[in-house]
């Protein structure tokens, strides 16, 4: 039964990452972020503000995740610099532990200081939790948000969870410069 139960691992996340490997157009992409952004406007009343002050924002309007004890996600996306696309990245993640099922959400990345930016920028593989720390914004009642972590260099939101799994971090995630586009 354990070699069953690995083996079907593994295929549901290989499904997972040959299914969301169909790349989208450059403009569709662009398309999906101006829309994820809008989409975290229109639900935080304090977005836009953070959008103005934010020195980059890194936006994958579709992170798809799968796992069965083995888990594994996977993203297209693009970083905006004063509202243009300057670079466009894939977000990958795996992770081992209790799991099971499928989701897709929205993932946000603020950088709020030109040198959290600029350290981002400079690597290819950068992870969250060991090259950077995100805080997660949480959402209350009503949408409101939690200003605890409003002040940390790098803030993110997660959002629109659809699916059977919950998981709302950045831990494991990690950012590749799409060099191919």
């Amino acid at each position: 039964m354990p070699k069953t139960l690995a083996r079907s691992a593994v295929m549901l996340v290989f499904a997972l990452l040959v299914a969301t490997q169909a790349k989208a157009s450059n403009a569709t992409l662009d398309t999906r972020v101006t829309a994820a952004i809008a989409n975290l406007s229109a639900k935080v009343p304090l977005a836009p503000e953070l959008i103005q002050k934010a020195a980059g924002i890194l936006v994958f309007p579709r992170v798809y995740k799968a796992g069965f004890v083995l888990g594994g996600a996977v993203g297209e996306g693009a970083l905006q610099v004063r509202g243009e696309t300057v670079q466009y990245y894939r977000t990958t993640a795996v992770s081992y532990g209790f799991q099971v099922g499928v989701q897709w959400r929205t993932e946000i990345v603020m950088f709020m200081t030109d040198e959290a930016l600029e350290r981002f920028r400079a690597g290819n593989g950068w992870q969250a939790g060991v090259d950077g720390s995100i805080a997660v914004i949480a959402f209350g009642a009503g949408n409101s948000i939690d200003t605890d972590n409003m002040q940390e260099p790098i803030i993110g939101f997660i959002f629109d969870d659809k699916g059977l799994m919950f998981d709302l971090s950045f831990k494991g995630n990690k950012y590749w410069k799409i060099e191919d586009r």
